[in-house]
């Protein structure tokens, strides 16, 4: 999960189109039907407020949907009035009736404040909401309101927490496709030069030996045939040099997933240390390491929380670890339970061993090691 997305980063607004954002703002549209249910019992309990509390309701809900759907899309000191405007609008309702309670009606600006502020901030809000609602009440009523406190406190943290769920399932979706991308590009680059040097030299030796043997047939000297013969030992060498070069690009490439991995924690907002080459780890271990850096950082992005990850490599093992907090026993029970499984079955077909669990200073480790 990128660590902004708990703390101080302003939210960005992932457009998937018109289709995407009808989908996204169902959930609010859904929302809005506990504004409209206490719309119509104020307007049937007092008839002479029909007209200013369907406007307001009207007003109140439309100002909601368009920051939904449409308030990231504006500067950080526009979301702040969008959200300050929704509080105003959500504090008209009180004051007009009188009744403290309805101040649970500002539960649409503490959910616009989720959507367009950075999440520290929405929680803030909420629960300065609840306590305005607590003593609102006492004074008016001369003892708080705890049910409707309540209700405003665990609805904002429910919503910063689906928030928080949801965002996290974004930037993993997005660095899934980040990684897979790059590492097609890179495989394709890597193929293309593989084939280039493997290719041109074959092929410049055979063009000069197909000439030397034209012009000895021309010319009716000996040893044509012999460079014939030479031809086809290296016309068959290429053939197989490039079936292993499309065979291994097939495979699951280590320093393809480094760089994979590299721009995706990036776009989590983890920092990476990580080496460059992989020039140290053995041929052979280099495919079943690549699937160990991929699950590992996966789940560094999924899990952990972590706002640093580190991958080092030796000849013969691979260690990824993270600054995170999911090193709880639950959650390595839960990690190795899952993908992490299969990368010890994975490893033992070579005769290696993964090992998963906490950090002493904080944090997680992925080791696999191959004696």
């Amino acid at each position: 999960m990128e660590p902004g997305s708990t703390g101080q980063r302003w939210p960005e607004r992932h457009d998937g189109g018109l289709r995407s954002l009808v989908r996204e703002l169902g959930p609010f549209t859904a929302f809005l039907a506990w504004l409209w249910l206490e719309t119509v019992k104020q307007a049937h309990d007092r008839p002479s407020f029909q007209v200013p509390v369907f406007t307001l309701a009207a007003v109140y809900s439309v100002a909601f949907l368009a920051a939904a759907g449409w308030g990231q899309l504006l500067r950080p000191l526009g979301r702040i009035a969008v959200v300050a405007g929704l509080f105003v609008l959500g504090l008209t309702f009180p004051v007009l009736f009188g009744r403290p309670e309805l101040l649970t009606l500002l539960a649409y600006g503490i959910t616009a404040s989720v959507v367009l502020l950075p999440l520290r901030a929405a929680q803030w809000l909420g629960f300065t909401a609840a306590l305005a609602l607590l003593g609102s009440t006492a004074l008016v009523r001369g003892a708080p309101d705890w049910s409707d406190t309540l209700l405003v406190g665990l609805l904002t943290m429910g919503i910063v927490s689906a928030t928080q769920l949801t965002r996290a399932n974004a930037q993993l979706r997005a660095a899934r496709e980040r990684v897979r991308e790059l590492a097609v590009t890179e495989e394709r680059g890597r193929v293309a030069r593989d084939l280039h040097d493997l290719l041109g030299h074959s092929l410049t030796t055979i063009t000069l030996k197909t000439g030397l043997a034209r012009r000895m047939l021309e010319g009716g000297k000996d040893g044509a045939l012999d460079e014939v013969r030479e031809v086809e030992v290296l016309s068959r060498q290429a053939l197989a040099e490039v079936r292993a070069t499309v065979t291994d690009f097939r495979r699951t490439s280590l320093a393809a997933e480094l760089a994979g991995v590299r721009a995706a924690l990036g776009s989590a907002g983890i920092k990476l240390v990580a080496p460059h080459a992989v020039d140290d780890v053995e041929v052979r271990l280099q495919q079943p390491f690549a699937f160990v850096v991929r699950e590992a950082v996966t789940n560094v992005i999924r899990h952990s929380g972590a706002t640093r990850c580190e991958i080092r490599l030796g000849p013969n093992w691979v260690e990824v670890t993270d600054d995170g907090t999911a090193a709880s026993a639950q959650a390595t029970a839960t990690v190795r339970g899952n993908g992490l499984s299969g990368l010890a079955e994975r490893l033992a077909a070579v005769g290696g061993r993964v090992d998963v669990g906490p950090v002493p200073d904080g944090g997680f480790v992925v080791r696999a090691s191959v004696d």
